[in-house]
């Protein structure tokens, strides 16, 4: 099943995506009442699981397959302003350098462990959404990524085991601003500027998706494909992430990880030929069986103020 939201009167509604358009489920219920108590958010759908996904799949079958008309709540979805296709993350954990290729290009050793740090909600953004590119940065950089959706609740959790965890999957832009993200050793910096994390545009259940590093990835830049590989070229696969990430914190529903970058990018590109993203420039992020999700940047106007930043010879504060 294929899960979207879209924004309705200021607020996210849930979608359910069929071939006939996108099915509004609170539209849908005041049509058509059901018997049994529906989950009503994507966030009550996630944490209700295979559950609630055969009752959403039920009702909606039987909806779908009534002869009334279905102009009110069957709703064509170029005409939506959609939302992320999870609104509401308890937690965005990122893993770093986990394609093989994607490390040899930028010249960095092959991790022994997964690189771990983590984005926040301000980077949420969706399908269609315009991403301000920020003044402080002149390097920002498209990564085109699978994220895992937390299902079920996960503590010490063996690889065998992992993936019954998890709930579903969906595409990210991973963007990074690589000056900032490089000005020291930890990356955060350049991970966190707002709408860095465009999510969508579906979220896609685990059964319809199947193993998830088989899967194609790509990403698009004003028409011209930059990555293309594999989520086989995976050094640590999903159920390795999952369980990993799993023994040293709990996973709850609705926490997403970002799985790694294939190569591609523009920071692996010698540096005569490296140019990054500008206004107006168009991404498209698509994965095998979870649709394509673009974006087009736009200059931030806002103008930054002067730096703080504290010498450490002289222990002053220059501005």
């Amino acid at each position: 099943m294929k899960l979207l939201t879209f924004v309705q009167n200021g607020e996210y509604r849930l979608g359910i995506k069929l071939d006939q358009g996108v099915l509004d489920l609170q539209a849908a219920l005041e049509a058509v009442p059901s018997k049994e108590i529906l989950p009503a958010t994507v966030h009550e759908v996630i944490k209700g699981g295979s559950e609630a996904v055969e009752l959403l799949r039920t009702y909606a079958e039987s909806v779908m397959s009534s002869g009334d008309s279905k102009e009110a709540y069957v709703l064509e979805e170029a005409t939506l302003t959609l939302g992320p296709c999870v609104t509401n993350p308890g937690k965005m954990i990122c893993v770093g350098l986990n394609y093989r290729k994607h490390a040899e290009e930028t010249h960095a050793p092959i991790p022994a462990y997964p690189i771990l740090f983590n984005k926040f909600s301000n980077t949420l953004a969706a399908q269609g959404d315009q991403i301000p590119l920020p003044a402080v940065s002149q390097k920002v950089d498209y990564e085109a990524e699978l994220v895992i959706v937390i299902g079920k609740k996960a503590k010490y959790v063996s690889r065998e085991d992992a993936l019954s965890h998890v709930f579903g999957y969906c595409n990210v832009n991973d963007l990074s601003a690589r000056d900032l993200q490089l000005r020291t050793q930890q990356w955060m910096l350049g991970k966190i500027c707002d709408k860095f994390s465009p999510l969508g545009p579906y979220l896609v259940t685990a059964d319809e998706v199947g193993d998830p590093n088989q899967l194609d990835i790509q990403c698009i830049v004003n028409g011209e494909v930059r990555q293309s590989s594999n989520t086989s070229d995976m050094i640590f696969y999903c159920d390795e992430i999952v369980s990993y990430i799993s023994q040293h914190m709990t996973l709850e529903p609705g926490d997403i990880i970002f799985t790694g970058t294939p190569e591609g990018v523009v920071l692996g590109y010698p540096l005569e030929k490296q140019v990054y993203l500008k206004d107006g420039d168009q991404v498209t992020i698509q994965i095998e069986k979870l649709g394509a999700l673009t974006n087009t940047m736009v200059a931030d106007k806002g103008t930054p103020s002067a730096q703080v930043l504290r010498s450490g010879s002289d222990n002053h504060v220059h501005v």
